[in-house]
């Protein structure tokens, strides 16, 4: 199973992610929002930030999840490659992203992403796997 694929949305990216898990969904979001904005092939995974979200609902919770991760690349220019999911409910999420520090000797930077965005948000399960969709604002 893939991962993740993009569609174009006006002037944003969306992405649709797939995981046979909730857990793996998330850990495919992480994945797929950073595989988007730099090449990850040079990113090793040095460093690892505990990282804990609430929402109402697994929908705001995969937002949150990702708002969180854009938020500590733009703050503290960390970029992830690896997303281990510690404990994940409809609510709450403990999960463990690993990368490092951004190193634009090393790191080629590919799409700027702004925001993640609630347009045509979903999180569902599909049969047999488990589906998210999000915008980003780029």
């Amino acid at each position: 199973m893939k991962k993740y694929e993009t569609f174009n949305h006006t002037a944003d990216l969306g992405i649709r992610v797939f995981g046979k898990t909730r857990e793996e969904l998330f850990a495919n979001a992480g994945y797929a929002m950073f595989d988007i904005l730099a090449d990850l092939e040079n990113v090793q995974v040095k460093e690892a930030l505990k990282i804990k979200q609430e929402a109402p609902n697994v929908e705001e919770l995969f937002l949150s999840w990702l708002s969180e991760l854009l938020y500590q690349y733009n703050s503290k220019e960390m970029i992830f490659r690896k997303f281990a999911i510690d404990k994940l409910t409809d609510r709450a999420i403990s999960a463990e992203a690993q990368g490092e520090k951004l190193d634009l000797r090393r790191h080629q930077l590919k799409t700027e992403i702004k925001a993640v965005t609630y347009h045509e948000l979903k999180v569902q399960k599909i049969k047999d796997y488990w589906q998210g969709q999000v915008i980003f604002d780029v």
